[in-house]
């Protein structure tokens, strides 16, 4: 199995195989893993239209390989994500069903690029396992487009439901490759992943899941995916970036952080690196650490001249006003929240910046006022796909806020 290799290898496996005479599909191979190595890196650097140019070129250059269109595909997704201002874990931990009512449609290009290049690797993996029904390769690629299909057709056109019938060819096919190829880490992502999904469904629903051949245990499922976010697995971006949720999901806050860090050392010029370490540092009641992860991001915010995802500034801003509120430096977090106010944002980042106002105004002694923020962040982020903001507003409206939380209380989104 062709595996990834350092970023300041990509051009010497090309090299490699050229001086050793390789067969031209074995070049080819590597030209094409190189290649697509490359647009991971870009990507997840926010280079973004790089990345989708070098797969495009890619993909002209080997029309045939179904792991270059699959990627062109992973390319236009992340794209899309980016588009729509849904490229942080904030939005992975609201309510998928709901989450598409307040969000622009991906543009026409961008969707017709996903759904044809996706469309294609299938297409091309269909016509290698005809042919030969073991093929590990092209049943991991077929597992790994009907996987990415999912993805797009719950979080971005919010059709959960429909996304099932898709799921369960992605889960088959990453369980058959295991069966093949027991080493294959990448392919223990999928697996993974609907292990700890199904794990964590009622008992009714986990039933439901199991006769439609899906199996289910959440600690499995993250040791599955842990061992697919290791060095060496060709799905090792994609298995952190799960990881980061998961372990998000679970509160374990300090497993999201190391994961988070790597990344950074992996991508400094990142800039949702650093918005992603203060986030999970608020959602562990660390403010103070929080507060410097957020001041060094804005920085690189400012310097950046590359594009911004939809209402990002606002984002980072309400972000350090909750820090500098949790450490009461009151001033400066009221000028970080007015400003967070006055910038384009979607309606749960306005619904959490009226909350952190609720909290200053309690600790000013302003119990009427704080009131009135509350019931307002309440009914913004429950409209907009933020229950726990919501929570955490109703419960300050009935007990008002007298200073940060004991460290491992999870308020933050």
């Amino acid at each position: 199995m062709a595996r990834r290799v350092p970023q300041r290898a990509y051009g010497a496996v090309v090299v490699v195989a050229l001086a050793l005479g390789l067969p031209a599909s074995a070049r080819a191979q590597a030209a094409s893993l190189a290649a697509r190595t490359r647009a991971v890196e870009l990507a997840y650097s926010l280079d973004r239209d790089e990345a989708i140019t070098l797969m495009q070129r890619t993909v002209a250059e080997h029309p045939n390989d179904p792991a270059a269109h699959r990627t062109l595909a992973s390319m236009a997704l992340v794209d899309v994500l980016f588009e729509r201002g849904t490229s942080t874990v904030d939005y992975a931990l609201g309510s998928v069903t709901r989450q598409q009512i307040d969000l622009p449609k991906p543009s026409p290009a961008l969707a017709t690029l996903f759904t044809t290049s996706i469309e294609q690797a299938r297409r091309l993996c269909e016509r290698r396992l005809a042919a030969n029904s073991r093929d590990v390769e092209a049943l991991y690629e077929l597992g790994a487009a009907h996987g990415m299909l999912v993805t797009y057709m719950a979080a971005v056109e919010g059709k959960v439901f429909a996304a099932f019938k898709a799921a369960r060819a992605a889960y088959n096919a990453h369980e058959r490759v295991l069966e093949l190829a027991p080493e294959r880490r990448d392919a223990r992502l999928v697996v993974g992943t609907y292990r700890y999904a199904v794990g964590n469904l009622s008992m009714p629903v986990r039933w439901m899941a199991y006769l439609a051949g899906f199996g289910g245990d959440a600690k499995r499922g993250i040791g599955m995916i842990e061992e697919a976010a290791t060095p060496g697995s060709d799905a090792q971006i994609e298995a952190q970036i799960a990881l980061i949720i998961v372990y998000s999901r679970e509160r374990r806050h300090d497993d999201a952080l190391r994961v988070i860090l790597d990344m950074q050392r992996r991508f400094p010029r990142n800039r949702l690196m650093w918005l992603e370490a203060g986030s999970t540092l608020l959602r562990a009641g660390r403010p103070a650490e929080a507060e410097r992860y957020l001041a060094d991001g804005l920085a690189m915010l400012d310097r950046d001249a590359r594009p911004r995802m939809p209402g990002e500034e606002s984002l980072w801003r309400y972000k350090s006003g909750a820090a500098l509120v949790g450490l009461d430096r009151r001033d400066e977090a009221r000028a970080q929240l007015d400003q967070a106010m006055g910038l384009a944002a979607q309606n749960w980042v306005r619904g959490r910046v009226r909350l952190e106002r609720g909290k200053l105004a309690d600790l000013e002694g302003r119990r009427q006022e704080a009131v009135a923020e509350y019931v307002e962040a309440a009914r913004l982020c429950e409209g907009n796909n933020d229950p726990i903001g919501a929570a955490e507003a109703r419960r300050l409206k009935g007990t008002a806020y007298r200073g940060r939380p004991a460290p491992g209380k999870d308020t933050s989104r």
